[in-house]
């Protein structure tokens, strides 16, 4: 299945979902209405609330909540986007430049501040003091994952085990949320929300490993970013760290010094190499089935729900998440 196809059987839930952002967002702030519509219309498939609606459908959930929680959780992960870019310094997400890029940084991360605020707005609405805290929680282990990742930016000593819990706490964490609360807002058990939010934490898990592999297999046409970019950053995601571990001495010292010091892409004269490395050493092959091995986790949490078109579909999204192109 592409994409799009995945999610058609929650089309008009994603339709509600579209129009509950828009009347959320409107400030008496023309920049802040500005810099959200461009978010907006920035495109993304909105896969962590639509985990949500299409978790909360399989699980029979016949309230009105989840429109709500979806909304929520899509501010939560545009706000973290904002203050990504800030940080990253990126000017392209998406195949459009990035807020920060048209905007400013200070714009971008007040506004970010804005969508963080707004999402504590409408959650209270919802009345319910477990959602609250699930998803105060998940804020505030996101925000710290954005700080170990920012500790292990330019370290060539960062290990697998670290690396995983960024991934965990800064990706994995929200949709590892997103699945919860279809469970919480539906009564269900405490080991069924506990599956469900399995199913989220090692589905994002894996939807960020596939990243790190497109990162360097990818292209920035189809990607909508620049490839490399994580090197360019002195990031040490998962095929550096393996490729650290089993290259030649040559490349693990170009690998080294291309971590601690940042700056290098395409035009770079060390970028062909590292690249030509990363494909031959198998670092690419490791963290696909590493990613592999998380998809499948995920598809065996949810093996509890009742057989459906929303069951169907949820499975199908992990076996997307590594087969991707993008």
């Amino acid at each position: 299945m592409s994409g799009a196809d995945l999610l058609k059987p929650i089309a008009a839930d994603m339709a509600a979902l579209n129009e509950t952002i828009r009347q959320s967002l409107h400030s008496d702030v023309p920049l802040v209405n500005q810099i959200s519509e461009y978010l907006i219309n920035a495109g993304g498939k909105r896969l962590r609330p639509a985990i949500h609606l299409m978790l909360a459908r399989a699980l029979g959930y016949t309230g009105k909540h989840q429109t709500t929680i979806a909304a929520v959780i899509e501010f939560i992960h545009s706000a973290t986007l904002l203050h990504d870019d800030v940080v990253d310094e990126s000017d392209l997400r998406r195949g459009r430049s990035t807020a920060n890029a048209m905007f400013g940084n200070a714009a971008s991360v007040l506004v970010g501040d804005f969508l963080y605020s707004r999402a504590f707005q409408l959650m209270v609405t919802v009345e319910q003091m477990r959602v609250m805290s699930i998803l105060a929680d998940t804020t505030n282990v996101i925000a710290e994952g954005e700080v170990l990742q920012l500790l292990n930016i330019h370290d060539p000593d960062v290990t697998e085990a670290r690396y995983m819990q960024v991934i965990h706490y800064k990706t994995a964490r929200l949709f590892e949320a997103a699945a919860q609360l279809a469970a919480v807002i539906n009564g269900n058990t405490p080991e069924q929300e506990d599956a469900c939010a399995a199913y989220g934490r090692h589905l994002g898990a894996a939807f960020q490993l596939a990243d790190d592999i497109l990162d360097y297999a990818g292209n920035t046409d189809t990607l909508g970013k620049n490839v490399g970019d994580d090197l360019r950053e002195g990031k040490p995601t998962l095929p550096l760290i393996y490729l650290l571990e089993h290259g030649t001495d040559s490349e693990k010292q170009l690998v080294k010094t291309a971590i601690e010091n940042g700056g290098i892409d395409e035009t770079h004269v060390g970028f062909q190499a590292i690249l030509n490395a990363i494909k031959t050493r198998g670092a690419l092959e490791y963290t696909q089935k590493k990613a592999e091995s998380e998809a499948a986790t995920a598809k065996l949490a949810i093996a509890f729900l009742p057989e459906s078109v929303y069951k169907m579909h949820l499975l199908a999204l992990a076996d997307y998440a590594v087969a991707r192109q993008v």
